[in-house]
């Protein structure tokens, strides 16, 4: 069976492993891949399947609403797979427009666009928006969130994606349009952009410079590994319930100090440095505002009712991290340089 997916955000950290799982699985589909190649988002990642007869690549701003009515036009979609989104909590926090510009007028864009070039003939179609864990809020010591956890979102960041979630589920409910929402833990793995947490930390500590950790380290995060999600969104997209939401976690809770701490041995012993080397280089810094202190999810329901768990264990997939960007210095170096963005115009401009 024959069909056209688009993934939105598809040159990002997870929309890569998203789009890369889709083309190799499914030659049948025809995996059309729309980013805006902001900071975060680099076709180096997908330099393997650049030249696969079932990829193509679209560069464009889901929140330029004539751009996205002119690309619906031209092409239907049988599905919409919406990862694209600014994601990175500091950053919200210094500009927040730029959040409430991409992740609710973005979606909102897509979501008109899919639904005027669907009405009637939505059968087998589906538009599934990814999100984030963050939209529930802070947890205490006890507790998991659920599928029916309120949403108390803290930062500009988890208040844009919470209002993109709502109004999801308001153009089902509204328009009937068929959609599926999915909130996931804190990913890690190969090709995060190096502002977060644990890329950050393995490029400060091979380069020995200070590993900055926030307030005590006390906050806990549910870590899940990339590829792992990967699959729960296949399974989602092609298995879950239209209407329905599904948290995905790794049932791996690290306070940030341990996850470093461990990190800085896994660094050591892959640099033959002195056990111990490493963890000189954390430094406490002031804690970040509004800094929720705990997430944990609850994935019972995608287990039980897709049959998905978390495969890779944390000591393994950070042991994977840690090789991935210690084997791929050419990568890293591109990105914090900024040379990355040249990728672009040399595979689509000077062809």
């Amino acid at each position: 069976m024959q069909k056209t997916i688009l993934i939105t955000g598809g040159a990002g950290f997870i929309g890569s492993h998203v789009a890369r799982r889709f083309v190799r699985n499914y030659p049948q589909y025809h995996i059309v891949n729309l980013d805006k190649l902001t900071y975060a988002g680099n076709l180096e990642n997908l330099s393997d399947i650049e030249n696969e007869p079932n990829y193509s690549f679209i560069k464009g701003d889901i929140a330029d609403q004539a751009f996205i009515e002119e690309l619906f036009s031209r092409q239907s979609y049988d599905g919409v797979i919406h990862l694209a989104a600014e994601s990175h909590v500091d950053r919200s926090i210094s500009g927040p427009m730029e959040f409430i510009k991409a992740n609710i007028t973005g979606t909102v864009n897509l979501l008109n666009a899919f639904r005027k070039h669907s009405e009637g003939r939505c059968d087998g179609k589906l538009f599934y928006h990814i999100s984030t864990d963050e939209v529930y809020g802070s947890l205490g010591n006890e507790g998991l969130f659920t599928e029916e956890t309120a949403y108390d979102p803290r930062s500009p960041y988890s208040a844009s994606k919470a209002s993109a979630d709502h109004m999801v589920r308001a153009w089902y409910h509204t328009y009937g349009i068929p959609v599926v929402i999915s909130n996931c833990s804190n990913n890690y793995g190969p090709n995060q952009f190096p502002e977060k947490l644990i890329p950050l930390a393995i490029n400060n500590i091979r380069t020995n410079k200070p590993v900055p950790v926030y307030g005590k380290g006390e906050n806990v995060r549910d870590w899940l590994y990339v590829e792992d999600h990967a699959a729960a969104i296949d399974l989602i997209f092609h298995n879950g319930a239209v209407g329905e939401t599904y948290n995905v976690g790794g049932n791996n809770e690290w306070r940030n100090i341990d996850l470093i701490k461990l990190l800085c041995r896994i660094m050591d012993r892959k640099l033959d440095r002195e056990p111990g080397t490493s963890a000189k280089l954390i430094t406490f810094v002031k804690d970040r505002a509004g800094h929720d202190m705990r997430y944990a999810i609850d994935n019972s329901k995608i287990s039980g009712e897709l049959g998905w768990n978390p495969s890779v264990s944390f000591e393994e997939g950070l042991d994977r991290t840690v090789s991935w960007y210690l084997e791929n210095e050419r990568w890293l170096g591109g990105v914090l340089s900024g040379d990355y963005k040249s990728y672009y115009s040399k595979q689509y401009l000077e062809r």
